[in-house]
């Protein structure tokens, strides 16, 4: 099937299996999205991923991390913000801040897909892909 939005369809099947309590989320791959699943683990949103070759395109299988007492998932919300339609670009002075710090807002940049955070010390702006807190 082809998408329009692969990063729109990313974020979505995260948050239809975060509403849906499961525990892994399995998504087609792309290297846009290899590097987005590899900001969400460092930042500590997911537990853990898998990159699987199987198929000619590949697949992502992305464990979803909860909190064990209140069973609250770690990602309150997934906000798309640059869309085909209309993109969103920040210079490095005029970077976002998701929720005054406490988010995190994910760039595409020359120097690969980086955090708010690690765009304001490398001095670059670029595309604003994604909120997430």
């Amino acid at each position: 099937m082809i998408t329009t939005d692969p990063i729109a369809d990313f974020l979505t099947r995260i948050r239809n299996a975060i509403k849906a309590r499961h525990r892994v989320v399995e998504i087609p791959a792309s290297n846009l999205k290899k590097e987005l699943t590899k900001v969400l683990y460092e930042k500590g949103y997911i537990q853990s991923y898998k990159f699987e070759d199987e198929t000619a395109q590949g697949s992502i299988k992305i464990a979803l991390k909860y909190n064990t007492l209140t069973k609250q998932s770690a990602i309150v919300n997934l906000t798309r913000v640059s869309k085909p339609g209309l993109r969103k670009y920040a210079k490095a002075d005029e970077l976002p801040r998701v929720l005054n710090g406490l988010g995190i807002a994910i760039l595409s940049t020359s120097k690969g897909v980086v955090t708010d955070k690690e765009a304001r010390t490398l001095n670059i702006g670029g595309e604003v892909l994604c909120y997430i807190y």
